[in-house]
């Protein structure tokens, strides 16, 4: 196995819904998916606590996260890039 490789990581885009906790932030994700029973569309959310290294998020922002080692009881997941800065 060359060094460069490394397993697929998910990569996940989501609006960040807090931003209180030192080097930590909140991304709500919505997914539209079928019910498994009735296969009607639903939409679902799902909260993702993310590492920030340089505090630069804040609230409302749309941020992309990707996969990582556990960093924390909570957090599995690190902050790629910032796509839009709220308002």
């Amino acid at each position: 196995m060359s060094e460069n490789t490394r397993n697929s990581r998910k990569v996940r885009q989501g609006v960040v819904v807090s931003a209180v906790n030192d080097k930590t932030i909140v991304v709500e994700t919505k997914e539209r998916k079928p019910h498994p029973v009735y296969g009607k569309m639903m939409t679902t959310t799902k909260k993702f606590h993310a590492h920030d290294e340089n505090n630069e998020c804040g609230v409302g922002d749309t941020v992309q996260i990707m996969e990582t080692r556990p960093l924390s009881k909570m957090k599995r997941w690190r902050l790629v890039k910032i796509i839009e800065k709220a308002k």
